[in-house]
């Protein structure tokens, strides 16, 4: 039976083409629902790009000075200023700036909080659907205003690497309240995945650690205080505010933009005299490696967002599908993987590539842990005679990870570098 379509593809860049590709299927209990193809997709196209309902950049990845348009993510410095900072030369100058995508003198600033968009489209957005409640003004570096004391609270309960966002619940309650069809949106929100309520608790525990219900009785009373709104009152209910948690932990989407990941893009499209692209190659090949020195792995602005149809994907650790952020911005495209027969259903993977080649065993306890199911894919079936043993690699691996980890970093979703 095929799930209501009406609003399932409003989001859509091109909902006609979208509904036509695709449709939302009712599977079991166990599985719920899935995304299955309507017609013959071939490997390499494009199934649908997505815009979320609601969106936001993660709390350490702006402080720590990523600087993205606050509606769309779309990374705001140039190439050139992304380089410098990340590789910690300020002298350091790009080939090729007619590449960079990035335009300064489009940029705009809320005039009340001073707050960052890529464009004055981009702002009248935010404006129109979330900012007029969020916006704090003069207030906006005050740390005794009820909304940054909730982002100080969620910085001090959620570290780097970064998966959630207590933002991204304060958008959904900001939309509604700003929407002229208030129970429109409450019904798009209420189509993402729900949780049993160990399974809310086991989310919650993952996002925020040992301490977590302590942690998250702090965040409801000040999610409360911040943002407490009547026809939302369900949502503001201790137990409403951890499935809203849970579904923010479950189905947020990982985005993420670059500038300068955008610029190699241009320049490997680049024709060139052999010896100007073996130069131009090494130039870039030392920036990454100095980049990889100065500042790690962080090279994105990161974010997380609720993408409806996406959102219907199921996992399969052989995925036909995947997402990828190619205009530097929230636009989800989903592209086909292989070729995927009308009535199959369009899976992507919540591993990234390298868990994928690992055993059976280690890929079940990776998303038992995480994603709370146990797969039944394909390559699980096929692999259910294997011993439930984990490979000494994979074990070592794994004990690296323990050592080093901070709380919530195994909920995180895989981001596609754009």
């Amino acid at each position: 039976m095929a799930a209501p379509v009406d609003d399932m593809f409003s989001l859509c860049v091109d909902a006609g083409k979208a509904a036509s590709s695709v449709e939302i299927r009712f599977i079991d209990n166990l599985k719920g629902k899935g995304l299955f193809a309507k017609r013959s997709i071939k490997k390499g196209d494009a199934i649908f790009t997505e815009r979320p309902l609601v969106s936001a950049q993660f709390l350490w990845n702006s402080l720590y000075k990523y600087r993205a348009c606050d509606y769309c993510l779309r990374a705001l410095e140039t190439a050139e200023e992304n380089a410098r900072r990340l590789s910690g030369n300020p002298a350091l100058i790009l080939p090729h700036p007619e590449l960079c995508g990035v335009r300064p003198e489009l940029h705009q600033a809320c005039p009340q909080c001073q707050v960052m968009y890529c464009s004055s489209e981009c702002r009248q957005a935010a404006a129109d659907q979330y900012h007029r409640v969020l916006c704090l003004g003069p207030s906006e570096e005050d740390p005794d205003h009820p909304i940054n004391k909730l982002k100080d609270a969620w910085r001090s309960m959620h570290y780097p690497p970064e998966s959630s966002s207590i933002m991204l619940m304060a958008r959904m309650v900001a939309v509604v309240k700003q929407a002229k069809d208030k129970a429109r949106w409450q019904k798009l929100f209420s189509r993402f995945c729900s949780r049993t309520a160990n399974e809310e608790e086991e989310i919650a525990h993952k996002l925020l650690g040992e301490q977590f219900r302590g942690q998250l009785t702090l965040l409801h009373s000040l999610f409360s205080t911040a943002l407490y709104d009547d026809h939302l009152n369900q949502w503001f209910l201790p137990e409403g505010f951890r499935s809203l948690f849970a579904l923010v932990g479950t189905n947020g989407q990982g985005i993420g933009t670059s500038s300068l990941s955008q610029w190699v893009h241009a320049c490997d499209a680049l024709e060139l005299p052999a010896q100007q692209r073996e130069h131009l190659d090494s130039f870039i090949d030392q920036l990454y490696k100095d980049i990889e020195k100065e500042t790690g792995d962080f090279l994105n602005c990161e974010g997380s967002g609720l993408y409806l149809l996406q959102s219907s994907c199921n996992h399969s650790c052989t995925p036909n599908a995947e997402a990828s952020f190619p205009e530097n911005n929230f636009l989800l495209h989903l592209c086909a993987l292989s070729d995927i027969n009308p009535g199959e259903e369009i899976c992507i993977s919540y591993l990234d590539c390298c868990q994928r080649d690992r055993s059976r065993h280690s890929r079940h306890k990776i998303l038992r842990e995480n994603y709370l199911f146990a797969c039944a894919c394909v390559k699980c079936e096929s692999q259910r005679d294997e011993l439930d043993v984990t490979s000494e690699d994979e074990e070592e691996e794994e004990g690296g990870e323990a050592e080093g980890e901070t709380e919530g970093d195994e909920m995180e979703e895989e981001m596609t570098d754009v």
